[in-house]
Order: structure tokens, then sequence, then C-alpha cells
């Protein structure tokens, strides 16, 4: 294997390496810094000795952010109010419902070493003796890993939804909190809906997530109102799938998308901690 660039190799192989360790993560800003220690050990290493150049970046991305999940996780224990992950722009995509916002957030409830196993398996498609060696467990370990994960998430993973008739909820319901109309606004909700407001006590959002389509949509014709004067609503693509991108004359206010079951609306999350919504600029490239 030839070392002509070192650095463009690694670049190519970013939009993986990425994804792999955002969906782990579920922050823009830590699978950056997994991948910058990631690319100063691949310049550290006797790449000559690399026969799967592929497998030996995936393999070191994936252990260097389970480490990191273990101890992000600790700080999100005293995190203020509902955690959410870091939205970041990119283009639609059409495996969406492993990229959402409603997605990854599911994928807290899981233990680090589930999440890991069950991202690669599930959605990179890796067999699980691949898993086991990019892990460095035993193959029965991580099946068992996967299956607990696959057990954990079943129930409330968001289903694909195409792209036009999601976008057409969302901007149905854009306009229903505009109107102020509370009992319209419900019908286009499920009737265990929730809502999920990261604030994470640098802007008010609720503390608690709200649930019940008439609670939800009281709550959110209650912001509509308040912001109205005060806020532009555009629609944008945030994590692959069509969002509300709010702003106010400070710049980006918030985002906020929503989970789509069988035409209703059962998951609203949105972002308002204005840490998170630092880096969503330019879209971002990931597998």
């Amino acid at each position: 294997m030839t070392d002509d660039d070192p650095l463009a190799r690694f670049e190519a192989h970013r939009p993986r390496l990425f994804g792999i360790a955002y969906r782990m993560l579920g922050s823009a800003a830590d699978a950056d810094d997994v991948l910058q220690e990631a690319r100063v050990r691949w310049l550290a290493a006797d790449r000559a000795a690399v026969r799967d150049e592929r497998g030996f970046l995936v393999t070191m991305v994936s252990r260097l952010a389970l480490d990191q999940l273990g101890s992000a996780r600790a700080r999100r224990e005293t995190y203020v109010g509902p955690w959410l992950p870091e939205p970041i722009a990119t283009a639609p995509s059409a495996d969406v419902h492993d990229l959402s916002l409603a997605f990854l957030h599911l994928l807290e409830r899981l233990s680090p070493a589930e999440r890991a196993a069950f991202l690669l398996a599930e959605v990179f498609d890796y067999s699980h003796a691949e898993v086991a060696a990019i892990l460095g467990k035993s193959e029965e370990a991580c099946r068992q890993l996967a299956a607990r994960a696959r057990r954990a998430v079943r129930d409330g993973r968001p289903r694909p939804v195409d792209a036009a008739d999601h976008a057409r909820v969302l901007a149905t319901f854009a306009a229903t909190c505009a109107s102020g109309d509370v009992a319209a606004l419900e019908r286009l909700l499920a009737a265990d809906a929730a809502c999920v407001s990261d604030g994470g006590g640098r802007a008010r959002a609720a503390r608690n997530v709200v649930s019940g389509a008439n609670a939800v949509a009281r709550l959110l014709i209650g912001l509509a109102r308040k912001g109205a004067a005060a806020t532009t609503v555009e629609l944008g693509v945030v994590n692959g799938e069509p969002a509300l991108v709010i702003r106010d004359a400070a710049g980006l206010h918030s985002v906020a998308t929503l989970d789509v079951i069988d035409g209703r609306i059962a998951t609203i999350c949105i972002v308002r901690n204005p840490d998170k919504l630092a880096g969503l600029g330019a879209p971002r490239a990931l597998a």
C-alpha cells in the first residue's frame, strides 16, 4: 500500500467515520474531537502494515467514541432539563430514521456498549463477527448487546416516512401553530404525542417532557403566540429530515423536528440550547 497522502486518505473516509461517531455520541462537536484524535493516531500509525484501511479507521473511531460516550453520559446526568442531540445541517436523507433527532434521543436509553453494537450492526450493516473485532469483544457478546438494544428501541424507533409527506405534515403543523387553533393542532397529534424541549439551562424551555395531545397542543400554541411578532419560521433540512428553523433578531432561535407515525405527529423535538445551535451551518457529509 502506497503512502502518497495520508491526510487525503483519512479525509476520504471522513463521511463514514463522522457518521459513526456522531450517531454514537449525539454531538457533532464531540464527534469532531474523536475524528481529530483519530487523525493524529492515523498519521502516527505504521500505515504500511494496514491491510484494511477503512476497517482500521472504523475500529479506531468506534473505540474512541465508545470511550468518550461514557464521560458524555455522566455529563448528561447533570444536564438541565431534557437532553437532545446536537442538530446538524445535512442534505435530505433516504435513511433519515437512522439519523433523526428522535432516533438519536431514543438511543440514550442504551448502554454505551449496546449503542455501539446496535449502530454498527443495524445502521452500518457490519456482521456480528465484524462488530466483535471492532469493539474487541466476543461475537456472542456483541450479538447479545445488539439484541438487547433492538428490544429496547423497537417500539419507539421512528419509521421511514416519504420526504414529501413529511414536508407537508411539517408545513401544516407550522401553519396550525401560527393559527392559534388548539383543537386543530391536537388533531394533527397522536394521542400520546410528546414534546421534548432542550434549553440546557441556556434558553427557556420546558424542564420536563410534555405528553398527551392536548397538553402538547396547548404548549405549542402558547409558544407560537409569544414568539409570533419576534420570530420568523422557515423550512430547512436537519439530520436528513425536513425541519422548522426559527430565527429572531439575535439569529438562530431554535430548531424543531417531527417524528410522524401513520400520518400523525408522535414526537416534537425542539432544540433551543444556543451551544448546540452554534454549529448548525454548512451541510455535513456523512454516511
